[in-house]
């Protein structure tokens, strides 16, 4: 039996951004309109450019900052209209690992005070309650015991990074946001956390919301994957799905920049041309239009809402002339 630890429904979040002398204040909409739904020992991967959303997503999850409208469900409990007790301890059931494993670590504390504060903070468990369960979540991520009374700066990134991991996990949360957790380490380096990352959802069942520049590291981890642009989800499927058969033209655009080594899945070169808009002034209708190959008129008139298309949700007015496109350049 799947249990559903995520569930958001047209989740956005707006930002008021103050006018100047001789311009109006603005509405930034960050995020405008997420759906998905995260089960245990599940990965939905969340992919696309800067400025599309990503981070701003991260923090609803996270409960650093509130929605502006839809819901967002974390076990169960949505977070809208939650009181501050209820806040206070759905937080401990989701935990974060940040992008840099040089500064996400406090560099004047012990590896064992790292792992022990989360405890410390929520939990009366005693002084050597805390230290076992420290030693214990060291081994889990693969470092030695002897690393307890180690100073972050002692270790190479792939060991913060790990170390980082077992911090994320001291208070069992059911959520984890993995925010781009590779992408400052070396390549060989990325698919051993990677997999550790894959063997300790197994372990705990975990729930991962994995946050990423590009589809190059989310394809074997992922179970689903979302691709947004301009805060706005442009397709969603099952990783499978998208990774074979493409259809939005800017997630054909972000396959074709992955590399791959087998040949026979390398996909013809597709060249964005611009760069993207900004938030603050989105284009008209379909805001990919003005990168988008295969716009048409329609495109620059009425935003594309998501619907049903070939095994997964696509927002695109001519989604089944483009995966006939796809098809034949392939």
């Amino acid at each position: 039996m799947t249990v559903s630890v995520v569930q958001a429904e047209n989740l956005a979040r707006y930002y008021k951004v103050r006018g100047g002398l001789l311009t109006a204040p603005r509405t930034l909409k960050a995020l405008d309109g997420a759906s998905f739904t995260v089960e245990a020992g599940q990965t939905l991967a969340v992919v696309g450019e800067s400025g599309c959303g990503k981070s701003t997503l991260a923090r609803l999850i996270t409960m650093i900052e509130p929605p502006t409208s839809g819901s967002l469900r974390i076990t169960g409990t949505d977070i809208i209209g939650a009181g501050k007790s209820q806040l206070q301890q759905l937080r401990s059931t989701v935990q974060i690992v940040f992008q840099d494993p040089y500064g996400s670590l406090n560099p004047r504390q012990q590896v064992g005070s790292i792992l022990e504060e989360p405890l410390q903070i929520n939990t009366d468990l005693s002084a050597s309650e805390r230290r076992d369960k420290a030693l214990s979540m060291l081994q889990r991520v693969g470092l030695r015991a002897e690393y307890y009374g180690r100073y972050p700066h002692m270790f190479s990134g792939g060991q913060r990074q790990r170390i980082a991991i077992a911090r994320a996990l001291m208070l069992q949360p059911k959520v984890v946001v993995a925010d781009e957790p590779v992408s400052a380490l070396d390549v060989s380096i990325q698919a051993q956390i990677l997999n550790l990352m894959m063997d300790l959802q197994d372990e705990f069942n975990l729930a991962y919301l994995f946050i990423s520049h590009g589809l190059s590291v989310v394809e074997h981890i992922a179970d689903e994957v979302m691709v947004m642009y301009l805060g706005r989800t442009v397709e969603q499927g099952l990783s499978e799905v998208i990774f074979s058969r493409p259809v939005h033209p800017y997630t054909q655009a972000l396959l074709a920049s992955t590399p791959f080594v087998d040949p026979a899945r390398r996909a013809k070169r597709v060249v964005l041309s611009g760069e993207i808009p900004s938030p603050l002034d989105p284009p008209s209708g379909c805001t990919f239009h003005g990168r988008c190959a295969h716009a048409q008129k329609l495109c620059q008139q009425q935003v594309p809402e998501s619907r049903l298309f070939d095994g997964r949700q696509v927002a695109c007015h001519f989604a089944e002339a483009s995966a006939v496109v796809h098809r034949a350049a392939c």
